[in-house]
């Protein structure tokens, strides 16, 4: 993991675009963004989640963050290493304010009981075989207190709390502790390991799962390094990213 740069440096504040991940990749893509390299938007149009979701987030009221990370010495094997860091980062960060009920949902969302408070996206650039870059989209609901269809899927930090906070300056936060989390992802990457299992969402619990047309019960047991969802339902099966979906 380069040390060239702190996580946060340099720190680009847009009012608004259509996405901080689209924003951050054409930097990369133009060779204008190095290691810590932060995108931080009040409005995100166009905001983009896991399995080709949308991400909607209201003006001013919530966390939208892209982060340019150089994998440095990790390597092709260690993709999914850099999901649980994340998700660990976002889970430690979250604690300070939420004391409990907070659980890491496979494979990296934030959950609150059972509603989404956060999600990361991770979008990479190859050269070749070689991983050069990581641009990791951050978005937590921080102030947003109506969310339309979703209002019984999705959760804002105020709706927990009944606090207002400033997003801008949390995301400068995160920023920071994301740089010790990946300091602590090339010294000790079994930690890591160790501390997203201990927080998954709904570990030795049965839970309702879907395969193509295949709707199924499986106790969650695991997720190994590579970020394939260890379950068991009468038998042990692994399943990859997108894979399987959650039937909640």
């Amino acid at each position: 993991m380069s040390s060239l740069n702190p996580i946060g440096k340099p720190f680009i504040e847009l009012p608004i675009i259509d996405s901080t991940n689209n924003y951050a990749m054409g930097l990369v893509r133009e060779a204008m963004a190095q290691h810590g390299t932060a995108v931080f938007t009040h409005e995100q149009t166009e905001g983009k989640g896991q399995r080709n979701r949308q991400w909607t987030s209201e003006k001013n009221q919530n966390i939208a963050l892209s982060l340019v990370i150089e994998p440095g010495t990790l390597n092709c094997s260690h993709l999914f290493l850099l999901s649980m860091t994340i998700a660990s980062v976002l889970h430690q960060f979250l604690s300070r304010y939420v004391k409990n009920d907070l659980k890491i949902k496979w494979p990296n969302d934030i959950y609150w009981r059972d509603r989404k408070a956060a999600g990361i996206l991770i979008e990479n650039v190859w050269q070749g075989n070689e991983w050069r870059y990581a641009v990791v989209g951050i978005g937590i609901n921080i102030n947003q207190t109506d969310f339309g269809d979703l209002a019984m899927k999705a959760i804002s930090l105020k709706q927990i709390t009944d606090e207002k906070y400033d997003p801008l300056a949390m995301a400068k936060e995160l920023c920071i502790e994301t740089g010790e989390y990946l300091n602590k992802l090339r010294t000790q990457p079994e930690a890591i390991v160790s501390e997203y299992r201990e927080k998954l969402y709904k570990l030795n619990e049965p839970v309702k799962l879907k395969k193509a047309n295949r709707s199924f019960e499986a106790i969650i047991k695991d997720v190994d390094v590579d970020g394939r969802l260890v379950v068991d339902h009468g038998i042990e099966e692994k399943f990859d990213l997108g894979e399987v979906e959650w039937i909640i």
